[in-house]
Formats: structure tokens, sequence, C-alpha cells
């Protein structure tokens, strides 16, 4: 029986991504059908690198044609990935998601889950960047061992000078701790700060980029405000921990996105130092904040959990030294970081595709 690309295509359209709620090819995931003999090529096009059901999908498709065309036929399938992007683009239109991680509380680990989120995307194959807008406290120098060093600038056709961002285990980058004394405090009023973090956005020459992570101060003040408002964000990230005091803050932050000027979707809370694990027992949990306060936070906002960070030494030290431990890649807590990135690139597209429909 020869096998035409309709009878493919047919087949596939069995075949429905469970997020988006469609067949594959009606969304037009499906590229380059070739047919040889019973030898079958096509490209299934992803919507992130980070796609968590890509071998759900892959499989589903093979079985598909099996079912639907020829039983023999041989199946091979190549995947990629196009990374959607908001419709509102009107600025920075390189950039196809800006996402916030975000807490109204200090000392949660913002700034270390941001770096390990943006290491695994990145490794995925999804080109990103990652912002420092912690104007007060700056981390991202110390997490990627990059202390004292300084951005270079580009001048351009037009005669504007851009800073260019510096690059790290394929990410790009900026903090203002890399224009200030590491040891001398910023006192700045909030206007000033603002205008800080406006021209890290739009004084810099980051390229395309499938993702921008900010990585946010604590509180709900004028960055948050001006970020919001100045941008379009695709989503943002509560990152908290278990305890009450740490979840009487959170809950305003996670608040702050849903007031009117703002109203920005929230991708899911990640629950970080959720237990502590010794590295000599991996199997022992020992819940030293509480338990379980990032899930019910995420249920009674109706927003996804996006997964649990546990509270271990390696994770630390990776840090402290400038490695983030998600370049470990077979590490638990690495595998951990790639779970949850995955959801997030997940609850982005569905976002993003939503949001095409009902334009």
């Amino acid at each position: 029986m020869i096998i035409t690309e309709e009878q493919v295509l047919a087949a596939l359209s069995h075949v429905e991504d469970p997020d988006l709620k469609k067949d594959l090819v009606t969304l037009n995931m499906i590229k380059d059908v070739k047919i040889e003999d019973k030898k079958l090529f096509f490209t299934l096009e992803l919507t992130t690198p980070a796609c968590p059901m890509k071998d759900m999908l892959k499989n589903a498709c093979i079985n598909a044609v099996k079912h639907f065309v020829n039983a023999e036929a041989e199946v091979e399938i190549n995947i990629t990935s196009r990374v959607t992007k908001p419709m509102d683009t009107s600025q920075l239109k390189a950039i196809k998601n800006i996402v916030l991680i975000s807490s109204g509380k200090g000392g949660v680990g913002k700034s270390t889950v941001a770096s390990n989120l943006a290491v695994t995307l990145a490794a995925d194959g999804a080109k990103v960047g990652l912002i420092d807008a912690d104007i007060y406290g700056p981390s991202v120098p110390i997490m990627f061992d990059l202390v004292g060093a300084k951005p270079s600038a580009k001048e351009t056709e037009d005669g504007k000078t851009l800073i260019l961002p510096i690059e790290k285990y394929g990410i790009k980058l900026l903090s203002l701790g890399f224009f200030s004394d590491p040891d001398q405090p910023v006192p700045w009023r909030g206007p000033m700060a603002s205008n800080a973090i406006k021209q890290l956005f739009n004084d810099a020459d980051w390229g395309e980029l499938d993702y921008l992570l900010i990585d946010l101060p604590p509180g709900t003040g004028d960055i948050h405000i001006t970020i919001c408002q100045s941008f379009p964000i695709a989503g943002a990230v509560i990152v908290t921990t278990p305890q009450q005091v740490a979840l009487a803050d959170t809950r305003k932050g996670l608040a702050m996105f849903g007031m009117p000027g703002i109203n920005i979707p929230v991708l899911g809370v990640i629950e970080n130092m959720a237990y502590f694990t010794p590295e000599e027992l991996p199997d022992n949990k020992y819940y030293l904040f509480g338990k379980d306060g990032g899930k019910e936070l995420a249920q009674r906002f109706e927003v996804p959990f996006l997964g649990e960070i546990p509270l271990v030494q390696g994770i630390t030290e990776a840090g402290d030294q400038g490695a983030p431990i998600s370049l470990q890649t077979t590490h638990p807590q690495a595998i951990s970081f790639k779970e949850i990135a995955g959801k997030i690139a997940q609850q982005i597209s569905i976002h993003n595709v939503q949001q095409m429909a009902n334009c």
C-alpha cells in the first residue's frame, strides 16, 4: 500500500496536545513530511525546547501512524521547537517571553531559583537572558562567579551606546552589581532605581531571546510596578518557603499581579527549602519550616503548583562557587529544577496560545 502525506496528516490529527487542547495538525506542529516506501520522516515542532511531554507526544505520533496508516511503517521524528510569545510585543520585539521570578518575602531563594531555571532552559536549547533586578542586594554576580566583572558596550549606527550583557553558561546576564562596588550600599530612591532597571532592558543589546528571566527584589514596590507596566510580561513565577511568616508576605506578592493596571498571569508557585535532606541520607526529609505551605498557597489562588526544591548543602555550595547546581545535570536537585523549568515553559505556551486564540 502506498502511503500518502494526506494519510499521515489525517493520522496525526488524532494526536492532541493535552495542554493546548487541539491536535498537532491544527496547531501546525507537523512539518516537512517525507515518505519513502514504508519509511516516514517528519518534524514535530514544539512550543518550547523545555517541553516536559516531548517523549509522550513523540510516542503518540508513532502509535497514531501505525494504527491509522500502516502497522509496519518505520517512523522517524525530528523534534524541534519554536517558542511562542505573547501578542503584545510592541517593545523588545526580539525577546519572546519576559518572565518574573518574584516573592513578597526576602530570603526565600529567588536568585538561586532564577539562576538554576536560566541554566536549565539554556541547557534545553532555549536562548535565555537573566536580569538581576534586585538593586539593593544583587546576587547574580556571585551566583555566576562574576564578582568584579564589567560589561562592555558597543555603538550602533545611529550613535546610541548599548550595553553588551555578559555571557556565561549560555546565558546573557546583566545586574546592577556589575556597575557598583559590591562593598558599598546603593542608597537610591524609587525613581532612580526604576530608571536604572529600565536601562537594563532598553539600553542593552539582548539580541534574540526565547526567555528573559527577571530576578525581582523582595516586596511590591516601585521596581515591580515599573517593570510590570513598562514591558510585555509573559507571566510571573512565585517563590516561597513553607513557613507562615514567608507565606504572609508571599500572598501579597502574588496578589499584586492580579491588581488593576498590572494583570499579569501567575504561572505557578515554587516551594523552595521545602525540606532538609542530608547529602549522606538522600531519602530522609526533615520539614524544618513546616510542610506544604507553597502547595496550599497555589491551591488558594488557583494557580499551578510547580514543585518543591529541598534545602541541601549542595545547592548552597554550588551557588556560592558561581556554578549553579543545574550544571550538574544528573544531580537530583538539577533534575528537580529541570522538571520545574519544563512546567514553567509549558504554562507560558498555554497562556500565549490562549491569548492568540482570544484575539
